[in-house]
């Protein structure tokens, strides 16, 4: 099931499914530690002697409040004559998960109901040596492993916790408590230790078409002390008020910064808040930017995308330099700082503490000769980002204990890392992580990295390292030119590949990717070349059924759901398709030429979830969303052609009464 809707504060994230389980739970790193781990902590209803989980049998609205990252779910069951309206979110300040349920009694008369509350806690990502017990003295189910402490209760009015359990699961065929829980009663079992779940149940009164609020919440620290003061905290402040001061901080947050949107339509300025709103869930506050924390890709090879990619990484630190945002993409790169080899690369991906991340970039080349396992737009991506940041916000005393450390260290292995015959890039892996070879988007990128080193050379008056890396960033791009595109074509090729005789092997795949030739400033985006190639990638890759939408490349084989590849020639990916919208922006001279890219904008719009999650891909047949949701890098992408699209506007329109751009600008190119 796709994550459709998440919660979280930096430290603890929460992520739920279409049926409101909790399926992932993140603490104290955004991205490690999966305390659930894909398993489902489950909402249930008990009324007048029937009960329901909330399954496929309730209508169900899933979304958040505007401008908001508390929920807005709507849950409702005619058989059961109720309606369940829920507010779910992560205090912006305290590590708690708080959710009010409003419970509607759509029947003639009084009525009991109870909620019950599942918890198939996995702390640390595992089912071993873990305690669970029910502490009378504060009316609280406490989980705990080590140094890892989830305290769990809840209220209804003036009254507690109604019932409890906790007990062994997954072992022994036992199932847990929550199947105990489908009569409307629970044990109240005290203590259970190894592989262990919780239930808890609240209850009230509703009288005939009327309503109750039900308070429910998880404390999350490392040590004991920790919860149990966030329980206090709780209850002395009242949920209630936590809940809305959640609602009110995240308000101000994502309209801090004053942005005109003109005339775009209003589903587009929703999907670029809630964006970054999404955006701020899947980042840690120390700096680490996951590319997505839904856990149901373990099932595709046994690990995840909880991750950081310096690439993805890099690109939604764009996107939130150009909304304003400054003071988490700082941090970002201050994690870049601490995580580059001594050699002055970036590896493929990295554990939210910095520590290396798995890969399956081999160390050895089909020959048997030692090769280093990284795609190398990677490090230069950092640098391209990293002048992106400092032409925005000017701060030099933020980016020059960097300089050395992270910019220098990059543009020198770059410099290093070519071909002394043709001054392209040394092969290395693809954005994709597929191909290894010499493609244009990372050749693209080496250009659009040394082109930020040479600038950050210049403002710090190091003249040597300023003409070393622009000679270098040049020669980059006329190797790119000479061998990259393809003059028989008309269009820049995907790869090229070294041919073992002074040759290249030539990628002729239409891929979306080599958007990068203008994006990192190779050529403008009006130039012929790529006008061509652009045109090419729109033709050959958009999907031909009623969704739409670019595919990566022809034929693509990840998660493929078709085989007819001149119709579908992949799934439609959300960062493709505004890739293109980027392009048809960055050429427009008139409001008209504008309207293409919009065009584009709005399919994104259309094509996320209830909620405004946007997955990596979709369904080309019936939307569905495929791979991981939400992707933080597809997010990002729509921030940063919304912001392009509104530097466009500047250039075109001027307000007639003072001659001044309508629209404030937010990020300027690199060339």
């Amino acid at each position: 099931m796709p994550r459709v809707l998440c919660v979280g504060n930096g430290n603890f994230l929460i992520n739920f499914d279409n049926d409101l389980n909790i399926r992932d739970m993140y603490f104290p790193y955004v991205g490690m530690e999966n305390h659930v781990s894909g398993h489902f902590c489950r909402l249930g209803v008990w009324v007048d002697g029937r009960f329901s989980w909330i399954d496929e049998s309730w209508n169900k609205k899933l979304s958040y409040k505007e401008d908001s990252l508390v929920t807005d779910v709507s849950l409702k069951n005619p058989d059961f004559s109720l309606e369940l309206r829920i507010e779910d979110g992560i205090h912006h300040f305290h590590d708690v998960f708080l959710r009010k349920v409003t419970v509607k009694n759509m029947a003639e008369k009084e009525r009991e109901v109870r909620l019950f509350f599942s918890h198939d806690l996995h702390l640390g990502d595992t089912d071993k040596g873990i305690t669970a017990y029910y502490d009378p003295k504060i009316d609280a189910i406490i989980h705990f492993k080590k140094d890892r402490y989830f305290l769990i209760s809840g209220s209804s009015g003036k009254e507690g916790l109604f019932q409890f359990a906790v007990g062994v699961t997954e072992f022994g065929g036992l199932r847990g408590t929550w199947k105990d829980a489908e009569d409307g009663d629970l044990s109240n079992n005290a203590v259970a230790h190894g592989s262990v779940d919780s239930t808890v149940s609240l209850s009230t009164k509703i009288p005939s078409r009327g309503e109750k609020v039900i308070y429910y919440w998880i404390a999350a620290g490392r040590k004991l002390e920790e919860v149990s003061k966030l329980h206090r905290v709780v209850a002395e402040t009242t949920p209630q008020r936590l809940i809305h001061g959640t609602g009110e901080y995240y308000k101000t947050w994502v309209n801090k910064s004053e942005i005109r949107f003109g005339d775009l339509p209003s589903k587009i300025i929703q999907m670029f808040k809630r964006s970054l709103l999404i955006l701020r869930t899947q980042i840690d506050n120390r700096g680490a930017i996951i590319a997505s924390n839904d856990s149901d890709i373990l099932r595709f090879n046994k690990d995840t995308y909880s991750y950081v990619w310096p690439r993805d990484g890099a690109f939604v630190a764009m996107g939130l330099d150009a909304a304003g945002y400054h003071h988490i993409t700082q941090r970002f790169f201050k994690f870049c700082e601490k995580t580059i080899s001594k050699d002055g690369f970036l590896y493929q991906k990295y554990h939210p503490d910095g520590s290396w991340g798995s890969t399956w970039h081999p160390w050895m080349s089909p020959n048997r000769e030692f090769q280093l396992p990284i795609q190398e737009d990677e490090t230069a991506l950092v640098l391209f980002s990293l002048w992106n940041h400092y032409d925005q916000v000017r701060d030099i005393e933020f980016v020059s204990p960097l300089y050395e450390s992270l910019v220098c260290k990059a543009a020198d292995f770059m410099v290093k890392y070519r071909d002394p015959k043709n001054n392209l890039p040394l092969p290395s892996y693809d954005l994709w992580e597929e191909n290894r070879g010499i493609s244009t988007f990372t050749t693209s990128a080496v250009y659009g990295g040394l082109q930020a080193a040479s600038r950050f050379a210049q403002i710090f008056g190091d003249r040597e390292r300023t003409k070393e890396y622009k000679t270098a960033a040049m020669e980059v791009k006329h190797a790119l030119l000479k061998h990259l595109y393809d003059k028989d074509a008309g269009r820049f090729l995907k790869m090229i590949k070294p041919d073992g005789k002074g040759s290249f092997l030539r990628d002729q795949t239409v891929d979306s990717s080599v958007y990068g030739i203008f994006e990192f400033g190779v050529l403008p985006a009006d130039d012929p070349r790529v006008e061509k190639t652009m045109k090419t990638v729109e033709s050959a890759l958009w999907v031909k059924t009623e969704v739409g939408g670019i595919a990566r490349y022809q034929n693509d084989y990840y998660h493929q759901v078709s085989r007819d590849i001149e119709k579908v020639p992949g799934n439609p990916w959300h960062i493709c398709t505004l890739w293109l919208s980027e392009w048809y922006i960055a050429k427009a001279k008139s409001m008209e030429d504008l309207k293409r890219g919009e065009k584009l904008l709005q399919w994104v719009a259309d094509h996320a979830l209830e909620s405004g999650v946007l997955a990596e891909q979709i369904d080309p047949y019936n939307n569905q969303p495929l791979s991981v949701s939400p992707l933080t890098w597809s997010h990002s992408t729509f921030v940063l052609a919304v912001i392009e699209y509104l530097n466009k506007l500047n250039e075109i329109k001027v307000c007639e009464t003072c001659g001044l751009p309508m629209y404030r600008k937010r990020r300027e190119k690199l060339w």
